[in-house]
């Protein structure tokens, strides 16, 4: 459970007993009463199962994949997954990668539909770049049509595991992820992933290392001719 959850839910808790206090009528305090329960269970913090394999990208947010798209940025050709949050998916971020916070920048703006491609550009947002050892991947926190605020817990030269907790968004948003293009999507337009869980990338191997395999696989090739009955 996120912190906020308790403070929102103990301060519905204690509406809901002043109304009864007041007017005796259960069917006013059942208001107050749903409204603790829905942010008790809005700001749920679930524990997730983080892969371990090497070069993985992780989706940092629960939602469904709107986008997968080429961009041009100053750092070059880059791949984007944008990924919608609704009200009742967990709003908890994570890292999508182990590695070094190179900059936070936020910006203050709009609270488009989080749907809207323009939001992207306009809304209130927080863009987070994280320099891991095989590439950089950026993500984005947007704020939505409900959403009214970014946290983010993290600061500049702090390192970051895969999959460890960074923020939140309160409410209806939206989270991009940009990285190098020479990455590997996993996922497609529709699926619906879960934050520091699900893999939206795989980076590709180091030059030493694609050239290592390569050679490994051709040694290998050519044992198995030698040993063919002549």
């Amino acid at each position: 459970m996120v912190r906020d959850g308790y403070f929102y839910g103990l301060g519905f808790g204690a509406v809901a007993v002043l109304v009864w206090v007041a007017t005796h009528r259960l069917w006013l305090v059942f208001i107050p009463l749903l409204l603790a329960a829905f942010f008790l269970w809005f700001f749920r913090d679930p524990e997730r199962e983080i892969p371990e394999a090497p070069g993985l990208i992780v989706s940092p947010a629960d939602g469904k994949v709107t986008a997968i798209e080429s961009v041009q940025t100053p750092a070059g050709q880059q791949r984007r997954i944008s990924i919608f949050l609704n009200v009742f998916n967990v709003h908890v971020n994570r890292a999508p990668i182990a590695g070094n916070i190179q900059s936070v920048q936020y910006k203050k703006g709009k609270y488009l539909n989080a749907m809207n491609p323009a939001s992207a550009v306009e809304n209130e947002q927080n863009l987070v770049e994280v320099a891991g050892e095989l590439c950089t991947v950026s993500f984005c926190q947007i704020a939505g049509l409900l959403a009214r605020r970014i946290v983010f817990q993290k600061r500049v030269d702090e390192w970051v595991h895969r999959g460890e907790r960074v923020g939140l968004i309160k409410f209806g948003s939206r989270v991009d992820v940009m990285f190098p293009a020479a990455c590997t999507v996993k996922v497609k337009l529709g699926d619906h992933v879960r934050g520091g869980a699900s893999v939206l990338a795989i980076m590709p191997p180091p030059a030493g290392e694609e050239m290592l395999a390569a050679v490994s696989s051709e040694s290998a090739y050519s044992g198995s001719v030698a040993e063919l009955p002549q």
